[in-house]
């Protein structure tokens, strides 16, 4: 891996796309089925695989959407016409969406935070395969990710989390880069001489 240049230019500029910014074409089954295959190449102590994916495709998206925008506006009754707009089209702005579902709990063996670990990586690595099978990704969680009353609409059963949805797709827009820490701010260093 050291040696493979492709993978380190890569990662030099690797950039999500907002969701928004995405269109068609988006993966089609098998294409998406080998995305997940590669993102299944997680950590995962014990060999448990304490997540599963739900993939949102097609007409379901618009579905859902309308669904969501009821539960938003009993919470909130006032929403403005464009948070309505963007409501509505949470699960439509990219062509796939894919939730990554954290199944984490007690283990004999393996701890909760090593599972909600793996989960996490499992939303990068969506975004990895996504990336090098020729798609624009993004990891987004959203209101409802945090809501329950919105888990049986999308498909989460009881005990279950949602770790993020990653939106995949395609997009006219040119990648920007934004700022990223500096290093001096983010590492400690122990031991070594230089």
């Amino acid at each position: 891996m050291k040696s493979d240049i492709k993978l380190i230019d890569y990662l030099a500029v690797r950039r999500s796309i907002p969701a928004f910014q995405m269109c068609e074409p988006g993966p089609e089954k098998a294409e998406i089925e080998e995305i997940l295959r590669l993102a299944s190449r997680v950590p995962d102590h014990g060999k448990i695989a304490p997540w599963r994916f739900i993939v949102y495709r097609g007409d379901e998206r618009a579905r859902l959407g309308k669904e969501l925008l009821k539960l938003a506006l009993e919470a909130k009754p006032d929403l403005s016409e464009e948070m309505i707009q963007v409501e509505r089209t949470r699960f439509t702005r990219a062509p796939v969406v894919v939730a990554v579902v954290s199944k984490a709990g007690p283990h004999i063996k393996i701890p909760e935070w090593e599972q909600l670990m793996s989960a996490g990586a499992l939303c990068f690595n969506v975004i990895l395969a996504a990336n090098a099978s020729g798609y624009v990704a993004n990891w987004l969680t959203e209101w409802f990710a945090y809501d329950e009353r919105a888990y049986p609409l999308l498909g989460v059963e009881p005990g279950e989390k949602v770790a993020g949805f990653i939106h995949i797709g395609s997009t006219t827009f040119p990648a920007i880069e934004r700022p990223r820490p500096e290093l001096a701010d983010t590492v400690t260093w122990v031991g070594g001489a230089d």
